[in-house]
């Protein structure tokens, strides 16, 4: 049907429904981003199955008219945190166990899945909790509607001892089926940040993590816990607020990833202050050191941005009460951060999939990749805030979004 703004009609379609759907469905879009960079005019896209099997500009009419949209792939957000929730008394609980009964903290983390699906993520990587194995195990099933899961499970930190130990605590998470394996390679920028591993037990652990096929994602703000993580051929470096230049240029050198997150997490920390404050580090004190980041990592990403060969990704470290917003960070990152469009969109979609070694699954609109889609109202290289305004989202070849806009 034709875009108008007349009226509004909501379909919302859980996997339960939506496996009714015909083997073959045809999208028509009036913009495609492929996620690799490319632009594509009056278009429609064929799926068969969960996947895309080409586009085709000959096709005018189709199942779904997304005519005066623009379609891209779905979002792929590399650092959240599904299980970190507000409880029924306002307040944050970032793992399972306490008080909370588990089936509590099993439906808030469901919650937060599908609060990230509605907006256009179509893929997450939790990083990390052990209750994530069984949501990502549900949601592969279709018995709930939520993003695509990639756990690490719980953290290796420097508590699983030497560099034995250290191998140890990996082949322990592979073993309960950790798709990624994450390093606490230095503290929380709210005591300061600074290293906590090694170079040599980074590289048992980040080492150990590779025999086993899996990547090695390192929380490292300090630049010495960067560079030892780098030289230790892990995989990506999350956050890096105190990253220096050199860092950065070690970084792109040896190809690591580089997943920061300037805003969102940080916001989202002000704005619900009380409903952290008083637990483990969250302290005044720790508020004062993340308002100082704020601007600080905002000038890393300015300086990762000038390095081409640094592949910059998208990440928002979502806990309680940021679910359902991680576009506010990309939006920040073009507006504020100066980051183009384009790139932002690709960080989103096609890069953050080569960062999960995922790039022949997902992350693009091309022949053979998961069906993974978003419409928007609007055309994010024009104005980056159409992200906000996702009218429609299919994931796997199922539409578990459509908001179609009609004429009454």
């Amino acid at each position: 049907m034709p875009l108008t703004r007349h009226t509004i009609t909501v379909a919302l379609a859980i996997p339960s429904l939506a496996m009714g759907q015909s083997t073959m469905i045809t999208i028509r879009a009036g913009t495609v981003l492929d996620g690799r960079g490319g632009i594509v005019r009056n278009t429609a896209i064929v799926v068969n199955g969960s996947r895309i099997a080409r586009l085709d500009p000959a096709i005018t009419r189709a199942s779904y008219d997304l005519g005066k949209l623009t379609v891209m792939p779905g979002g792929i957000d590399t650092h959240v945190h599904l299980t970190s929730h507000f409880d029924a008394n306002g307040r944050a609980h970032n793992d399972p166990g306490g008080a909370e009964p588990l089936e509590q903290t099993v439906l808030y983390t469901a919650e937060n899945a599908y609060r990230a699906l509605m907006v256009g993520i179509t893929t997450v990587q939790s990083i990390g909790s052990t209750l994530d194995r069984d949501l990502r195990d549900a949601i592969a099933r279709g018995t709930i509607p939520g993003p695509r899961v990639i756990t690490s499970l719980d953290w290796i930190t420097p508590e699983d001892g030497d560099a034995e130990g250290l191998r140890r605590a990996v082949r322990q998470r592979v073993a309960g089926g950790a798709d990624v394996i994450k390093i606490l390679g230095s503290k929380s920028i709210r005591e300061g940040g600074g290293p906590t591993l090694g170079e040599e037990e980074l590289r048992a652990a980040c080492g150990e993590a590779k025999a086993h096929g899996r990547r090695a994602v390192v929380h490292a703000h300090a630049a010495e816990a960067a560079r030892r993580a780098v030289l230790a051929g892990c995989t990506t470096i999350e956050h890096g607020v105190l990253l220096d230049d050199a860092t950065l240029d070690l970084m792109a050198e040896h190809g690591t990833f580089f997943d920061p997150n300037l805003y969102l997490v940080f916001q989202n920390y002000f704005d619900n202050k009380a409903h952290f404050l008083g637990m483990e580090n969250y302290t005044e004190e720790g508020f004062a050191h993340m308002q100082r980041a704020v601007p600080r990592v905002l000038e890393v990403f300015k300086h990762a941005l000038q390095r081409p060969r640094l592949r910059v990704v998208f990440g928002t470290d979502a806990v309680a009460g940021a679910f359902g917003k991680q576009w506010e960070e990309l939006i920040y990152r073009v507006q504020i951060g100066g980051q183009a469009p384009m790139a932002a969109i690709v960080s989103a979609t096609s890069l953050a999939a080569q960062s999960l070694q995922l790039a022949d699954t997902i992350g693009a609109i091309a022949p053979g990749l998961e069906a993974d889609l978003i419409g928007m109202d609007g055309n994010p290289l024009e104005d980056i805030t159409a992200l906000r305004r996702g009218v429609f989202v299919m994931k796997g070849g199922r539409v578990v979004k459509n908001i179609a806009l009609t004429t009454p």
